[in-house]
């Protein structure tokens, strides 16, 4: 059962007492935040680190110098993968009214981390301040121009898919085929491959190797080598998870996380 947390933008009759507050909090490998839900909306920040966010309607996966956007009565627990450095800022739902109403991993540009890093120097950002209005001001134009990156990993709602990816989720390298997966879900191969798509807007082949990709990126942010992170992800070799892992994001599995190493 999701834990409801009290309002830190708000006063006992509901009035607002600031428009954006600040929590910076670091956290051991494998701490586990259990599942709860904020009155407000969320922008949690990774530093350093990995995050994985986990809700009913999917997993997010949250690398460093990336951020998720949480909406506001969204029940979540989060997973630490090596040692993490959270910034998390929380804003009165109607300012965030541009922005979707459902879960999302972001790049954070150089503007965006330090306008994050400042904003955590206050415990709430209020508008009647001046110069805190110009910082709500700016955070709020900067997100919504941020770009979205495909880290994230939809759950499909219908049973018998959901036995498919419970096995996967508890063993990403499991190479059995589709077909062989459904002898024990209760629906055909055909019928599977037509719910991960109405339920998930992803082929089952798409699914599975987004999967090994969340999967490989906590195991890299909690120490292993890309080798190893490759094989436990499923891959038959280094080469052939870098050059996946490239065509997705761009560049190198280290290079793509060395980028938080030094905040």
């Amino acid at each position: 059962m999701s834990e409801k947390c009290h309002s830190i933008l708000l006063d006992r009759r509901g009035r607002p007492l600031a428009e954006i507050a600040s929590v910076s909090v670091d956290l051991e490998h494998g701490h586990v935040i259990p599942e709860h839900f904020h009155p407000e909306d969320q922008l949690i920040f990774a530093s350093k680190g990995v995050m994985t966010v986990h809700t009913k309607q999917g997993v997010w996966v949250v690398p460093p110098l990336r951020a998720v956007w949480i909406p506001a009565k969204t029940p979540h627990r989060v997973a630490m993968s090596g040692m993490v450095s959270m910034r998390t800022l929380y804003f009165l739902p109607r300012l965030g009214r541009a922005l979707p109403k459902r879960c999302f991993v972001v790049n954070v540009s150089s503007l965006l981390r330090e306008l994050i890093l400042h904003a955590c120097k206050f415990p709430k950002l209020n508008r009647r301040v001046p110069a805190q209005r110009r910082i709500i001001e700016i955070i709020l134009d900067q997100l919504q121009a941020v770009e979205t990156i495909p880290l994230q990993l939809p759950h499909p709602s219908d049973s018998r898919a959901m036995r498919v990816t419970k096995e996967l989720f508890a063993n990403p390298r499991n190479q059995r085929t589709l077909k062989q997966l459904c002898k024990d879900c209760g629906a055909s191969k055909r019928t599977v491959e037509r719910l991960f798509i109405q339920e998930t807007q992803m082929t089952f082949g798409r699914w599975r190797q987004q999967l090994r990709l969340l999967h490989s990126m906590q195991l890299l942010a909690s120490g292993e080598k890309v080798t190893a992170a490759a094989l436990d992800a499923g891959y038959n070799s280094a080469s052939a998870f870098i050059s996946m892992f490239r065509k997705q994001l761009g560049t190198t599995p280290s290079r793509y996380l060395a980028l938080g190493t030094s905040a």
